[in-house]
């Protein structure tokens, strides 16, 4: 792994390039800049929704998430670079059972709101999803580790999975959306 920070600012980015964790410099509009900043996004979106009312034990996870994204980003920064394990995916599939159990099954499509944590929860997913297409169109172009596409996948699908738990925690009901109200205004 590159050198840690010591200076943040170093003035090196003025002319608008920045450094990966090999010492390479690129443009800071390159893909890989690009998927570094959106899961950084995503990491940074994740510790606002641990500053709202939740459960310690969602938290404790939603923690350990942020550093499985921290190690994602690091291994994006690093081209031919693992840093981010297949156990880390596996862990989110644990986690997506344990939480969907108790879940009532979907009759409809949820609209992101109810509790303030679960529309955070939808914000997050949402970066999650657009993290993903980054990393797919990484890969497209360069050769990357199926782990950080295949964990922004299964994250992006617990955090839909949490901001159904979020409202229940919070004594809120989901939000189904009404296809009969779009059905009806297609009239």
């Amino acid at each position: 792994m590159g050198n840690r920070l010591t200076q943040i600012v170093t003035r090196t980015g003025d002319d608008g390039t920045t450094g990966l964790g090999n010492n390479e410099r690129v443009l800071k509009s390159s893909l890989r800049v690009q998927t570094m900043g959106d899961v950084d996004e995503l990491n940074s979106n994740i510790g606002l929704l641990m500053c709202e009312v939740i459960e310690k034990q969602e938290l404790d996870f939603l923690k350990k998430v942020q550093h499985e994204l921290f190690n994602l980003g690091g291994e994006i920064s690093i081209p031919g670079y693992e840093l981010l394990k297949q156990s880390a995916v596996e862990e989110l599939d644990i986690a997506i059972q344990k939480y969907n159990a108790d879940l009532p099954k979907l009759e409809e499509f949820i609209l992101p709101g109810g509790s303030r944590a679960a529309a955070l929860a939808h914000v997050c997913r949402t970066i999650a999803r657009r993290a993903e297409r980054s990393i797919v169109a990484l890969g497209a172009q360069e050769k990357i580790n199926d782990a950080p596409r295949l964990y922004l996948n299964r994250l992006s699908d617990l955090l839909f999975i949490l901001a159904r738990i979020f409202n229940r925690q919070g004594h809120k009901q989901d939000i189904y959306w009404d296809s009969n109200r779009s059905r009806a205004s297609e009239k």
